[in-house]
């Protein structure tokens, strides 16, 4: 790519900005559009900011050099330009989508009002303004409902505990964050969430958002049981921002369909971070966003070899408050199929478990919550699917060495 090429990245959070700078390093400089007010910043730090422990400054992310704040209503393929809803048009020779995802809002009753806002009390848990927002209205003796027990509603549920609201967090599963942990594991998070005060129910599903003069009074379970709730957070997960891509006629699925050169359907657009859909998944994390990033960089400055195959993603998670912080790590297959051999460790009085699962001689996953100076060591392991020693020594230091990290 020559250095006169014009590389236009829509979205300005993690993926779009860290594109954006890897490519100014290789001398191939690109306009970031973003349409937050705020600077670029990192939504997985949000929140330890709702909890009190950052201030919003500390999540912003180093400025891209060139960044306009414009809000993209349309691509025109064939003329190669962006079109901004102030009425000003970017040409581009190569386009990339860093457009993310939106937080997904349930099919309650009652969720919004006539005129499509949240009542208020009701928020979502996704952009900064959420979080100031939620920040703002939460105070101590708040009765506060998240709705959702993955791994946003447990970090939004444990900050809002750590701020002194009473917390109920209802999780239509059989177990908090089921996509990352294992039975024994999950119980360990419940527990520690329980310790702060916030109230577990599970296989519990909300129906019903009830207000009282546009401002949410309570929320009703399946069952009919009502909770009282000044605050209301809705952390049901993310939905791939597609709507750009859909309009221009590119592919979408359940992202926007792309290759292992991070190209859409059509060859001058790219596409990078949770807006992607690779190899038919979607990830929705900062690992494999960052990776795409580094990925296409290096192909669009110059390196024609490079190429995304997919992240081998480990999901860590610390909860930080009062007393110690609260650790867990989750990487590769955390349930065993039959004939996988499972080793595990646990200590009820520190609040520690560790479990690692090896299939012909290989560790294709583990759960370690409590304290992690093994995760560094087993995820080594694990990313290098390398044979383990038949003896299994080397495995069981990798398991109880603290110093691993």
């Amino acid at each position: 790519m020559t250095s006169n090429t014009r590389v236009v990245v829509i979205g300005a959070g993690l993926a779009g900005v860290t594109l954006a700078r890897r490519l100014g390093e290789l001398g191939t400089p690109a306009l970031v559009v973003g349409d937050e007010e705020h600077r670029p910043y990192n939504r997985v730090l949000l929140a330890e900011v709702l909890a009190g422990r950052y201030g919003p400054e500390v999540t912003a992310l180093p400025a891209p050099a060139e960044l306009a704040r414009a809000r993209v209503t349309g691509i025109d393929r064939t003329g190669r330009t962006v079109l901004c809803a102030d009425g000003s048009v970017i040409a581009y020779d190569t386009l990339v989508l860093a457009t993310g995802s939106n937080a997904v809002l349930p099919p309650l009753r009652g969720l919004f009002t006539a005129g499509r806002e949240l009542p208020e009390g009701v928020h979502a848990f996704r952009t900064m303004d959420d979080c100031l927002a939620l920040s703002k209205a939460v105070r101590p003796g708040v009765r506060a409902v998240v709705v959702g027990g993955g791994l946003l509603g447990v970090s939004a549920a444990r900050a809002l505990a750590v701020r002194g609201a009473q917390v109920v967090l209802a999780q239509q599963s059989e177990r908090l964050m089921e996509r990352q942990l294992d039975p024994a594991a999950s119980a360990l998070v419940r527990r520690h969430l329980e310790d702060l005060g916030v109230e577990v129910h599970t296989e519990c599903r909300v129906r019903d958002v009830r207000s009282v003069g546009g401002a949410v009074r309570s929320v009703e379970m399946a069952d009919g049981y009502a909770l009282g709730a000044d605050l209301v957070v809705l952390a049901c997960g993310v939905r791939p921002r597609t709507g750009l891509a859909e309009a221009a006629g590119l592919e979408v699925r359940k992202g926007v369909v792309v290759d292992d050169e991070l190209r859409t359907s059509d060859p001058h657009i790219h596409a990078v971070g949770d807006c992607v859909q690779h190899a038919g998944t979607v990830y929705g994390l900062a690992a494999p966003a960052l990776e795409q990033a580094g990925a296409l960089a290096a192909l669009l400055a110059g390196d024609t070899a490079a190429r995304y195959t997919g992240t081998r993603s480990l999901t860590r998670l610390t909860l930080t408050g009062p007393d110690s912080p609260f650790d867990l790590a989750a990487f590769g297959e955390t349930e065993p199929r039959p004939g996988d051999d499972v080793v595990q460790l646990a200590d009820a009085t520190r609040g520690t478990y560790r479990k690692v699962v090896v299939r012909d001689d290989r560790l294709v996953g583990g759960v370690l919550v409590g304290e992690l100076g093994t995760v560094g060591a087993l995820a080594r392991a694990w990313e290098g699917a390398e044979p383990l020693p038949s003896d299994g020594g080397p495995l069981l230091h990798l398991l109880t060495n603290d110093g691993g990290s």
